[in-house]
C-alpha cells in the first residue's frame, strides 16, 4: 500500500475522532476509525492489505464526516 493512502488514513482518523459524541454518526464513526486504525497498523507493519477494503473504509469515512457536518449546520 502507498503512502497516499497511509495519509489518507491518518487524516480521517484524526477527523473522524472529532465528531461529537451527540452526533447520530458518533457510533459509526467509532467502528469506522476502528477498522481504519487496524489497516494503519497492518500497512506499517508492512503486512498486506486489501486495496478494495482500505478504498471502502475511506469512503464510508468521507460519507460520516458529511453526514456529522450536515447535522452540525442545522
Amino acid at each position: 500500500m502507498n503512502n497516499e493512502m497511509l495519509s489518507t488514513l491518518n487524516f480521517l482518523l484524526s477527523r473522524l475522532e472529532r465528531i461529537s459524541a451527540d452526533s447520530s454518526v458518533a457510533y459509526r464513526a467509532s467502528g469506522v476509525r476502528g477498522s481504519m486504525l487496524r489497516m494503519v497498523e497492518k500497512m506499517e507493519e508492512g503486512r498486506p492489505v486489501s486495496s478494495q477494503d482500505v478504498k471502502r473504509a475511506v469512503e464510508r469515512g468521507y460519507f460520516l464526516l458529511q453526514k456529522a457536518a450536515r447535522e452540525k449546520i442545522r
